[in-house]
């Protein structure tokens, strides 16, 4: 079965200057069961590169691996899956192109969830949960109700994104989410390990029955 339950999300804005491979490594050791290649102000060819050497990282450590937006770079490298936002190709286009891998979607509504769904995403990134600082073309946060209402509404894994911190993580994982995506609150923490270990701490601790 597939784990999202800590889903790490690289960027290199906030990253302390710390490369991608040193990010994913050190988040994976502290519990990250899937980490993210985001990049998009870089050409092709450095992006397949990056995405190349996580490929390779995620496989020997045992963690999902996800590009966000291009479809071409997640076959290139025979990626886990990849993430396609509102203005990507359509998920059931994707998925005649690409059969075997795992496609999420961005959504922040119970309509468009529903329709992805139907549509044959794997998993769904809801959100922005809360307001945040690290995707400038987020919109307004939807907050814990829709979150809590979209979980509801599909049987699909729901991975809720957006300013999701430890002080509210408890809360976010009180809406019954499968995961949750987390950027700054982790790659740009002084310690990496130690960040992604306090979130994996929390998330154990909620799944116990």
């Amino acid at each position: 079965m597939r784990d999202f339950s800590l889903y790490v999300i690289l960027d290199k804005a906030v990253q302390r200057g710390r490369s991608h491979l040193e990010v994913a490594r050190e988040a994976i050791r502290g519990g990250a069961t899937v980490i993210q290649l985001r990049e998009k102000n870089l050409p092709t060819r450095p992006i397949f590169e990056e995405a190349l050497k996580l490929r390779q990282l995620t496989r020997e450590l045992g963690a999902l691996f996800i590009v966000n937006d291009r479809l071409d770079v997640a076959l290139a490298v025979s990626s886990d899956g990849v993430h396609l936002g509102e203005e990507d190709l359509p998920v059931d286009v994707a998925r005649k192109l690409a059969s075997n891998i795992i496609i999420g979607c961005s959504c922040d509504t119970v309509e468009r969830a529903r329709e992805l769904e139907r549509l044959g995403a794997d998993y769904l990134g809801v959100g922005t949960v809360f307001p945040t600082a690290t995707k400038k073309d987020a919109g307004e946060p939807i907050g814990l109700s829709r979150l809590k209402e979209i979980k509801q509404a599909v049987r699909i894994p729901v991975i809720a994104i957006g300013g999701i911190n430890l002080s509210n993580l408890d809360a976010v994982l009180e809406t019954g989410v499968d995961g949750v995506a987390v950027v700054s609150a982790i790659v740009g923490a002084e310690s990496v390990f130690e960040a992604a270990s306090l979130f994996r701490k929390k998330i154990d601790a909620w799944r116990k029955p």
